[in-house]
């Protein structure tokens, strides 16, 4: 899973690089609001941490950007106190809010419920492990490339919701991403090869949802 840091404080961002990779995640980092932009304009990101006092774009413009073009989480950075301050990160869609200073430990675990994350999540006869990103059915290593992963993860966290192609294109390739939505096809077909046909349910002219039974 990929998480964007954008903080202007670089001993912060070091700090927070480290251990979210040593909890196996994947990191992309941004000093200052606009380049977050950027990296959120050519990079599929499940979590951005921002912080609020952020140089050429605060924290707040780049959460409500996020929010009108993704569902990826934001938890919000702040140095500032009052409850009006809370209230308005809150209000502009941050899914969470922590105020500094704290504990890189506490960030972490509030990151992981933001994700759902955990090491072994569960589907019928699939195993998915988000940290070693390797599925299993009935208990056989399933080799999926990395889009197909990325893709049964997708499904999985959305899952009862039809998605479209053209959604599934923004979540998994990207919202830069210039392919035909036959992509989404050939990699529905492709993965369902490996983990069952009825694993994935089509909505003809609608989408793919993953459901239960």
């Amino acid at each position: 899973m990929r998480v964007l840091i954008a903080d202007d404080e670089k001993d912060m961002v070091k700090i927070l690089d480290a251990y979210f990779k040593k909890e196996g995640f994947e990191t992309i980092l941004a000093y200052d609001g606009e380049c977050a932009l950027e990296l959120l304009s050519s990079n599929k990101v499940d979590l951005a941490i921002l912080d609020w006092m952020m140089p050429q774009i605060n924290g707040i413009e780049v959460c409500k950007y996020i929010k009108e073009n993704s569902d990826t989480k934001v938890l919000m950075l702040t140095a500032k106190v009052q409850n009006e301050d809370e209230i308005e990160a809150l209000s502009c869609g941050a899914d969470e809010y922590i105020k500094k200073p704290f504990d890189p430990r506490i960030l972490i675990i509030r990151a992981k419920k933001l994700l759902d994350f955990s090491e072994g999540v569960r589907f019928k006869d699939l195993e998915i492990n988000l940290k070693s990103k390797k599925v299993y059915k009935n208990d056989e290593h399933l080799n999926l490339t990395k889009i197909e992963f990325e893709l049964l993860v997708c499904l999985m966290r959305n899952k009862g919701i039809i998605l479209s192609r053209e959604k599934l294109l923004d979540l998994v390739w990207g919202i830069d991403y210039e392919g035909d939505y036959r992509t989404v096809d050939t990699h529905v077909r492709r993965l369902r090869s490996k983990v069952g046909d009825e694993i994935i349910k089509t909505y003809r002219g609608l989408g793919y949802s993953l459901e239960e039974d």
